[in-house]
């Protein structure tokens, strides 16, 4: 029976106030989950469930297609074995930076080598460090597309120089890299940059005159095609540290020999190294030794800001 309102004086009808039904939490949470007088679930029907996952499922496969046409077309921009940029239109430029090993494991040491030739675990502990870092130069095998290289025998299309450990002598793990001695040893090496040539000094008559007549004169007595190397030379950075080492070895040879270069991101391909003797510092003291790379196109920055073409670290040896 429908309800009829009271008619007020001004025409209006007036209806009575019906107080909606009493409902318990239980009840309110049950019903809007499912409304079995209405039949809906989560406030909706059938077809309205339908309707929407039918929407949202051709939405996202949609959106997946998308997706992957844009990567595969990303993709096939790509080269799995070198960058798009590269050089000049790279992130990293064209300058390789020069890098030394080891370094200690604990942040506050920063990049002092700090030892005792007398003391075993001091031993160990840089001993296992360059290990650490030399692990792909002293694993056993040589690899299918490995050459013994040298300056009148370059490597051969789709191969790749060896790194012959033998030739580090007195630096080598034999002698545990000299950390058994006063005369301790740490490895030098370039930072890889695809399709980077190096320009080398290699004409007497062209030499930088800030070159270290040292260099100057192994230049001078190497072979023409010796002479195809970066050069690297180590020194004390400041005149105090230079009268408390003043001799350095450098094997096997006094540089990167260009046969090495570029580096082509080819299978197995080992940067090359050098091992720097640092002979008979002067004990207890620390030791500022700055090492840098000679090249045409390398340049060369020192300071602790914005170190380009050189490295820098220091040493202490304990009596």
């Amino acid at each position: 029976m429908a309800m009829r309102g009271k008619e007020s004086e001004n025409g209006m009808y007036e209806f009575p106030y019906m107080k909606p039904p009493q409902r318990s939490g239980w009840e309110t949470f049950r019903s809007a989950l499912y409304d079995s007088k209405n039949g809906t679930i989560l406030g909706r029907n059938a077809k309205s469930w339908a309707q929407i996952l039918t929407f949202y499922a051709l939405f996202y496969i949609v959106l997946a297609c998308l997706f992957a046409i844009c990567m595969q077309a990303m993709l096939s921009t790509l080269n799995d074995k070198e960058p798009k940029w590269q050089l000049d239109n790279g992130l990293i430029g064209k300058n390789p930076g020069l890098g030394f090993r080891p370094i200690a494991d604990r942040t506050e040491e920063g990049s002092l080598i700090w030892y005792n030739p007398k003391n075993k675990s001091s031993i160990e502990k840089w001993v296992k460090l360059t290990e650490d870092f030399l692990e792909p130069y002293l694993r056993n095998g040589t690899g299918s597309n490995k050459m013994s290289c040298d300056f009148d025998q370059p490597a051969k299309k789709g191969r790749v120089c060896d790194v012959d450990m033998n030739k580090f002598q007195s630096c080598g793990p034999a002698h545990s890299f000299g950390y058994s001695s006063t005369s301790p040893c740490i490895f030098l090496k370039l930072n890889r940059i695809i399709n980077w040539v190096p320009e080398f000094y290699n004409d007497i008559n062209d030499l930088p005159s800030d070159m270290p007549k040292q260099l100057v004169d192994t230049i001078k007595s190497k072979k023409p095609e010796e002479r195809d190397q970066i050069w690297v030379t180590c020194a004390g950075e400041h005149p105090a540290d230079k009268e408390h080492v003043s001799k350095f070895e450098y094997l096997p040879y006094l540089g990167f020999p260009g046969f090495y270069y570029p580096y082509t991101n080819d299978k197995a391909y080992l940067s090359p190294l050098v091992a720097v003797k640092i002979v008979t510092p002067k004990p207890n003291v620390v030791i500022n030794i700055e090492c840098r790379a000679w090249a045409k196109n390398i340049n060369y920055r020192g300071g602790n800001q914005q170190r380009e073409g050189s490295v820098h670290f220091e040493i202490m040896m304990d009596a």
